[in-house]
């Protein structure tokens, strides 16, 4: 049984193509091998961003903290259990404003914490969470393939090999707020994109 992190961060809805499309890969992977699945939807449960108060709490010591402090680092700590629990993670991740939903980032800033998930080194910082594979379901309204518009991929593949996950697979709708044509071709591009992950899970299993 592979324990799969699903995180939906679009605030979409039904209507999310992100959030869509992820779903549509974990109903494929659940048809080859038993999941246990948990879930941190967004739109349902906002993820607070961390502010000089929720700073305090973390730095301050266990056995001095108040009830307020505890259960501010009890989310945090929470966050980071289910990621180091995961054997997969999937994250539904709609490109806003050419960069990713400010709630995904409060979430990445709650798990990137020193000692837990990350290290400084004499050689640099180091990830230390055991490598997982990562599907990053990415929906887009323009074309940003080639372009110098996309800080929503290189950013997450930056910060996810920081904290040691390397092995990032990214699953990606261009070109939606194109018109029809262009959506419907974003959207067979993401499926394919779908198939060919779920077919070369299920080689990696087999081998």
């Amino acid at each position: 049984m592979k324990n799969v992190l699903h995180i939906t961060t679009s605030i979409m809805g039904e209507d999310s193509v992100s959030s869509t499309l992820m779903d549509e890969l974990l109903a494929k992977f659940a048809t080859q091998d038993s999941l246990e699945v948990t879930q941190r939807n967004f739109a349902n449960e906002s993820i607070p961003h961390l502010d000089g108060p929720w700073l305090a709490a973390l730095s301050t010591a266990e056995a001095d903290r108040n009830s307020e402090q505890q259960a501010k680092v009890a989310f945090s700590d929470q966050l980071i259990a289910e990621l180091q629990a995961a054997d997969t993670l999937l994250i539904g991740l709609p490109m806003y404003n050419f960069s990713l939903p400010s709630m995904l980032k409060a979430w990445i800033d709650h798990i990137a914490r020193a000692g837990l998930t990350f290290t400084y080194t004499e050689n640099g910082p180091e990830g230390l969470l055991e490598d997982k594979k990562v599907y990053l379901v990415t929906a887009m309204g323009g074309i940003h393939e080639t372009a110098a518009t996309d800080f929503l991929r290189p950013y997450m593949k930056h910060i996810l090999a920081f904290v040691g996950l390397t092995d990032v697979e990214f699953i990606t709708a261009n070109g939606l707020n194109m018109g029809p044509q262009s959506r419907e071709k974003g959207l067979a591009s993401a499926r394919s994109q779908i198939e060919n992950a779920v077919s070369n899970e299920v080689e990696e299993v087999a081998a």
